[in-house]
């Protein structure tokens, strides 16, 4: 089984956008994900906040975890996401590649 995590790094924001501030623009994020032999894997990106509706909006001082997984859970594909995350994770377990050294390169 393999627990996910959102992890928020930064966001960016505009100071003042029709009478509100600290608007939020963008957030930074990384979602990772570990199984119970603690093998972890991750993705990260950056996601646009959208326009903020003067009727919903939360300043930033007040936003909440849950708020801010909620609009990333709105527009990523997690399933995508959480695939993506499951096949690196058996990459690692079960390897098919592996990067090697030249083989007449004997100090290495």
């Amino acid at each position: 089984m393999i627990t996910y995590k959102w992890i928020f790094s930064a966001f960016d924001c505009k100071i003042s956008e029709d009478g509100m501030q600290d608007v939020v623009t963008t957030v930074h994020w990384r979602y990772n994900g570990t199984n119970e032999d603690g093998i972890s894997a991750e993705v990260c990106g950056a996601q646009g906040a959208g326009e903020p509706n003067p009727d919903a909006f939360t300043p930033y001082p007040d936003l909440s975890e849950d708020q801010v997984i909620g609009w990333m859970e709105s527009v990523i594909d997690m399933e995508a996401m959480n695939a993506n995350i499951d096949a690196q994770i058996e990459a690692i377990i079960n390897p098919v590649n592996v990067t090697l050294q030249a083989p007449w390169n004997t100090n290495a």
